[in-house]
Order: C-alpha cells, then structure tokens, then sequence
C-alpha cells in the first residue's frame, strides 16, 4: 500500500517530463516555422506549446499575427498577463511588434508614443537598443516628423556597432529627399518650366507651310505660262 503513493508521484513526475519535453518539440518547430515565413504554422506550433507550460514566445507570435493581416490580435497578445511577466529583451521586442501593429492600423501618433520608453536610451549597451530606435524612427517617418526619424535613425546607427540594420542609409535617404524638397522650395524648380520648343516648331512649322504654298503657287504659273494654248486644228 505503500508503494501505491510514490508510483503515482513518479507517474506524475513521468508526465509532467513528457509534456515538458513535447512542449519543446512544439516550441522548436514553431520558430522553424515562424523563420520560414510559415506563419500560420508558427502561430499553431507556439499556441500548443504555450499551453503545455512551454514559452509561447509572444513578441513572435505577435508578430506573425501581424504577418498574417491581423494587427489587433498582435495588440491582445501584448495585454495578456504572460506579457506582464517577459524578459526585458522580450518585452522590448513585443513593444517593438506592437508599434508596427498601430502602423498598420493607421495610428501613427500611437506607434511613437509606444516606443517613448526608459529603454530608449542610445546610452545603453543592450543588443536591442538599436532595433528599437530604428522602429522608433519608422513610426516617426509614419506620423510625419521627417526631422526626428532622421535624428533616431542616426541613433539606430551609432548604437548598432554590429551593422545589423540600415539604420544610416535610411537617415541619408531621408535627409536627401528632404534637402531636394527644400531646394525646390527655395527656387521655385518644384515644377519644370513649360517647354517653349513645341509653339515655336508650330509657327515655324506654319511658316514653312506658308512658303510652301507660296513656292507651289509659283511653280503652277510658270507651267501655266510654259504649256502651249492646244493643238491647232
């Protein structure tokens, strides 16, 4: 009778292995998945494991939601209470997730004021720093403040010693088009000239015809001359 206790406990330590073990296998095949651009697959690997015990992995799960079309259920995931309790790589991650999420919803002031975290802070070493000051400057690009987006790209650079994104191509590209922009402004060339050449061909063209017929009508009087009046009889 005794035996009976402990064979359950080891039963029940056996399962709790099992499922511990399956809920890896589910996890590893959802980040394959989610890698691949699988995203529906990723999200089914990653629900299964997340109930098992294992790590859902939120910020991907959010973000193949996103990847899928469904930008509000990628805002849901990062109000669950799993959320609440992410590294803080992760959660920075999630944050950065949601910010493209309002994007795409349209609500560009949202997806700024969502990054404007202590995290921001091109002092820290972290390797997310640069990723969320690339996101920070994209959602300032969203919502029109060309000038920021150029100074948090610029940030994005200096902090990414890695070369991990294209953070300074993005800043010389904006910060070009903006100078065009305001060149244009300036001179007045945002429109080209209207081209001339086209009247003066046609009144050069008309002239040409003018002398043209002058020269024909020439030519019918001298051959009028030139003909004889007819035979005679």
């Amino acid at each position: 009778m005794d035996d009976e206790p402990e064979a359950a406990l080891a039963h029940a330590r056996f399962a709790r292995h099992r499922a511990s073990r399956v809920a890896m296998v589910r996890e590893a095949s959802g980040l394959a998945a989610y890698h691949a651009g699988e995203w529906a697959e990723a999200l089914s690997e990653l629900r299964a494991s997340r109930r098992m015990g294992g790590d859902g992995h939120l910020p991907v799960m959010a973000d193949a939601e996103r990847a899928l079309g469904r930008p509000e259920r990628a805002i849901e995931l990062s109000r669950s209470p799993e959320a609440r309790d992410l590294e803080p790589e992760e959660a920075v991650e999630l944050l950065i997730v949601v910010s493209g999420a309002r994007r795409d919803l349209g609500e560009a002031d949202a997806a700024v004021v969502g990054l404007q975290v202590p995290e921001l802070d091109a002092s820290r070493d972290e390797p997310w720093v640069p990723r969320l000051f690339y996101a920070y400057a994209e959602a300032l690009q969203a919502a029109g403040r060309t000038d920021d987006a150029i100074r948090a790209f610029l940030e994005a650079a200096g902090t990414d010693v890695e070369g991990e994104t294209d953070a300074e191509e993005r800043a010389i590209m904006l910060g070009a088009g903006e100078g065009v922009v305001a060149a244009e402004a300036e001179t007045g060339t945002a429109e080209a000239p209207a081209d001339d050449s086209d009247t003066d061909d046609g009144d050069a063209d008309d002239g040409d015809a003018a002398d043209s017929d002058a020269d024909d009508s020439d030519a019918d009087d001298s051959d009028a001359d030139a003909d004889p009046a007819g035979p005679t009889a």
